[in-house]
């Protein structure tokens, strides 16, 4: 259902307070538009969308969809939402959150971050690239984004270089930059002019059901590129390859475009001399003979490679990944190779990504989203070298039982990157609980025996955690729940232990 913009009315969100749904909300009050909302409990995202003109109930009652045209809902709300019910008894215009933000993409050249890891960061870092080359884009991200930029350049149009800003601005430039979220099939209701996918690597299944079904979603997502437009994807994943391979011809007959990026020296952009550089940051560099990627005017010849180098202030391979599809990106709209790298350089993280959560005893607590096999063992990875000589300690929250059914070996694996791992009980999130289903099928099949403890108590997993970290340790709280509240949790630990030394 294509609904434009000027026809929603007053619209009301169910789940408002989500990263996604709470995005949707603050740039459809910024187009104008009069926006309520409701959420289960209280939390961080509703002050601030208060602050932007949303009116916020928290509880759901029949009555909060009074006067509403449009509701708005997420895959997450199920139908016996009072909320939702009543929507659907009044007969009035039920969108899924994908439809909303299709709707407010409409009219703007817009670039669709997909893939099983890496959206947030992609789509963060091709927002702040763009923000820092004055072209003030419009973005919607299921994350804070933190950046510095450039004495004299401005994210929002407003004066401070420097700072948070939330996962959504309603900007003045054409570029809308947006996470497409493929865990329901919704990112099928984009037509990107860009698209980039970081990977096709399984994911999902309960939904999906099987690989196959899973990667045909992302060849119809690619088919939804508009004529002339351009497929991004990373060369060194073997999903995404595949997908180049059905999508290209397919998108040639429509004049539009196919780059990859990668480590893979085939890549149309290489990415080489990957290092890890003091605190958390690293360096690498981007080698492209591509036309499109040097740009007419660039005055090399046709057999010359164009070089960048990259410093990012976030650690990592992955991250050196997704900073290259991210330049990809921005090049592909017009902006000067050295200025894109220039971007990316002020781009500082998201929220819940190596998020520095602060340090007590000797001990550093950093928070991340990982709650995927890959995304794990990237994250201890990239954690080695930060915890420079230190130990790496990881709390893991496994998310979904059928994800913990489905990859308990290939968490197992993962976690024994890390010197210590204590896992707590699965976060179900929107799945009901499944008995025959706790993290104990993780720990049970982690290869280092006595290495990994389940504690099925949340709060009793972080001091436990806490307890067994030593001065120059790196403590990780990991996964897509609410582990990320459990960092205050070991930091006050690690501080009420140094206090008693005393």
């Amino acid at each position: 259902m294509n609904v434009p913009l000027t026809d929603f009315g007053r619209t009301h969100l169910i789940g408002v307070g989500g990263a996604g749904m709470s995005a949707i909300a603050a740039l459809l009050v910024a187009r104008g538009l009069d926006v309520t909302g409701s959420d289960a409990r209280e939390g961080a995202a509703l002050a601030g969308l208060r602050a932007a003109g949303v009116t916020v109930w928290v509880g759901h009652d029949a009555a909060h969809v009074d006067g509403a045209s449009t509701v708005v809902v997420s895959t997450a709300v199920r139908e016996s939402n009072p909320e939702l019910t009543a929507a659907r008894a009044r007969g009035l215009r039920v969108l899924h959150r994908s439809q909303a933000l299709a709707a407010l993409m409409a009219g703007r050249r817009s670039i669709a971050v997909a893939g099983a890891h890496g959206k947030t960061t992609t789509s963060a870092m091709t927002a702040v690239a763009l923000a820092a080359a004055g072209l003030d884009p419009s973005f919607a991200i299921g994350g804070t984004v933190l950046y510095e930029l450039p004495a004299g350049a401005s994210a929002t149009g407003n004066a401070a270089p420097a700072g948070p800003l939330g996962g959504a601005h309603d900007g003045r430039g054409e570029v809308f930059v947006a996470e497409a979220d493929e865990s329901d099939g919704s990112f099928l209701a984009y037509a990107p002019t860009i698209a980039v996918v970081t990977n096709v690597e399984p994911d999902h299944l309960d939904h999906y059901g099987t690989r196959a079904a899973f990667e045909r979603a992302f060849e119809e997502f690619a088919a939804r590129i508009v004529d002339g437009g351009c497929l991004v994807a990373c060369a060194d994943d073997a999903g995404a390859g595949r997908l180049v391979g059905a999508a290209r011809a397919p998108l040639a007959a429509r004049g539009a475009q196919v780059l990859t990026y990668g480590e893979d020296p085939g890549a149309d952009v290489v990415v080489s001399d990957y290092r890890s550089t003091a605190g958390a940051g690293s360096t690498c560099v981007l080698r492209t003979a591509h036309p499109l990627l040097r740009g007419p005017g660039s005055g090399l010849g046709a057999d010359v490679v164009l070089e960048v180098r990259l410093t990012l202030a976030v650690p990592g391979r992955h991250n050196a990944l997704d900073a290259a599809a991210a330049w990809t990106a921005v090049r592909l709209v017009g902006v000067d190779p050295d200025a894109a790298a220039a971007g990316l350089a002020a781009f500082r993280g998201t929220g819940r990504r190596f998020e520095d959560r602060g340090s007590a005893a000797g001990v550093r607590v950093v928070d991340d989203y990982a709650h995927h096999p890959t995304e794990v063992a990237a994250l201890l990875a990239a954690a080695r070298p930060v915890a420079a000589g230190g130990r790496v300690l990881a709390l893991f929250q496994p998310h979904l039982y059928s994800r913990t059914r489905a990859f308990a070996a290939e968490f197992a694996a993962a976690l024994d990157l890390a010197d210590v791992v204590v896992l707590t009980d699965i976060y179900g999130a929107r799945e009901d609980p499944d008995p025959a289903v706790t993290s104990a099928l993780i720990t049970a099949q982690v290869p280092t025996r006595g290495k990994a403890t389940f504690v099925p108590d949340r709060i009793a997993a972080a001091r436990t955690i806490a307890e067994r970290a030593r001065p120059g340790d790196l403590i990780l709280t990991v996964g897509a729940g609410d582990v990320t509240e459990l960092a205050q949790v070991v930091l006050d630990t690690l501080t009420a232990a140094e206090g008693s030394t005393r």
